[in-house]
């Protein structure tokens, strides 16, 4: 779709191109617990993993994954590959920020800046234009959150990267960056 064709139109869904290797957990179903489980066995699986470093990776990863469900979370995406051994992913959480009205992206940032500022954070607040619409970028050392303008004025679609080991500089900025311009809004 391009910004010309059904811009004021909300969008039925989204595409996202994630990378194939990359374990998906729909949140929207019952089972997500479940699946989450099974990613962090595989994880493990022929490493020499204490116990509790493998619980506390399921608990880190269940109360990420549930804090995103309370806050409209539809997908939890993790990578699987670690080069360091660790079994602590980078991941990606798509939310949905619905709005009645229009937030502007500028009246966000400015919220941002200011909510950064009281954490004491060190992050990057700006704006950036993706193929699906004009975006909010909130860089940390660690994560990468991204607030995509949804057609229509009906909210924001939300892309939260988290890199915990290795952070988000360097080539995972590139390949959070290429997943966020592949999104498209289906109408």
């Amino acid at each position: 779709m391009t910004a010309g064709q059904g811009a004021s139109s909300p969008p039925k869904d989204y595409r996202l191109l994630v990378p194939r290797d990359w374990f998906r957990i729909d949140l929207t179903q019952d089972r997500w617990r479940g699946q989450l489980k099974t990613f962090v066995d595989r994880q493990a699986e022929g490493k020499n993993v204490r116990a509790e470093a493998k619980q506390e990776a399921w608990a880190t990863l269940r109360n990420t994954a549930e804090a995103g469900v309370r806050g409209g979370a539809l997908e939890f995406f993790l990578r699987p590959e670690l080069d360091d051994g660790s079994i602590m992913p980078a991941s990606l959480i798509v939310s949905l920020i619905p709005r009645t009205g229009s937030l502007a992206p500028q009246d966000l940032v400015s919220s941002f800046e200011v909510k950064e500022r009281q954490q004491g954070r060190d992050s990057e607040v700006s704006t950036v234009g993706l193929p699906a619409g004009e975006t909010v970028r909130v860089l940390t050392p660690t994560t990468l959150d991204l607030y995509v303008q949804m057609p229509g004025g009906v909210g924001y679609l939300v892309l939260a990267f988290a890199v915990p080991i290795a952070g988000v500089p360097g080539p995972m900025l590139r390949l959070c960056t290429s997943i966020a311009e592949s999104l498209r809004w289906i109408v």
